[in-house]
């Protein structure tokens, strides 16, 4: 009995470890992702490095589309975009061959017309955007790299703030922390004591 607990909590642990989970705690609410580094390993590998480094934290989901997606992770509250490191390769057609799809609920990189210019930004479906998928309309299309897992209701909270023109909130959404989900957190350091002379 023992040992089958033992066996069980350690396929635990290396499920975790192969399909990290981040969590996302915004102003409307958390959700958390996992992540699937064997579809996409440089895409997986890219966005654990900004939330590590703590590069989403202040960042806002600027773009909101209710029947499309929401996007965000590179835009501060002032409006001014983050600085990035190089962007990385759109592994899309990678993801879509282990099953991957731009359907409800899954987590894609956002970029720009060049099919290899995600950085940072990244957006989740909110509904099924097959049109998204490799190869697109210009034979790359957006690589999805993992999927909410918990805090669905947050992500559909998100969609529906109110928004001006150009699609984003008229009261920003602002992402507060994104951690891994069992990381430990850093201690604190304690304060020096100062001598006495």
């Amino acid at each position: 009995m023992r040992l089958g607990l033992i066996a069980l909590a350690l396929s635990s642990l290396a499920a975790l470890a192969a399909n990290p989970q981040v969590k996302f705690t915004t102003t409307q609410g958390s959700f958390t992702l996992e992540l699937d580094p064997a579809a996409a390993p440089k895409t997986v590998a890219n966005f654990l490095g900004y939330v590590k480094s703590g590069h989403y934290k202040g960042t806002t989901f600027h773009r909101i589309i209710p029947g499309f997606m929401i996007q965000g992770g590179g835009m501060t509250e002032a409006g001014q975009e983050k600085p990035t490191r190089p962007p990385v390769e759109n592994e899309a057609h990678m993801a879509q061959d282990k099953g991957w799809r731009n359907v409800r609920g899954t987590v894609a990189m956002a970029r720009t017309g060049a099919p290899h210019s995600a950085t940072a930004q990244f957006f989740v479906n909110v509904v099924d955007n097959a049109f998204l998928d490799f190869p697109g309309q210009d034979g790359w299309g957006y690589c999805v790299f993992g999927k909410v897992v918990d805090g669905m209701d947050t992500v559909d909270k998100i969609r529906n703030v109110k928004t001006a023109p150009g699609d984003r909130p008229v009261t920003p959404v602002v992402i507060k922390d994104a951690a891994l989900v069992g990381a430990a957190k850093p201690a604190k350091k304690a304060k020096a004591k100062a001598k006495k002379s």
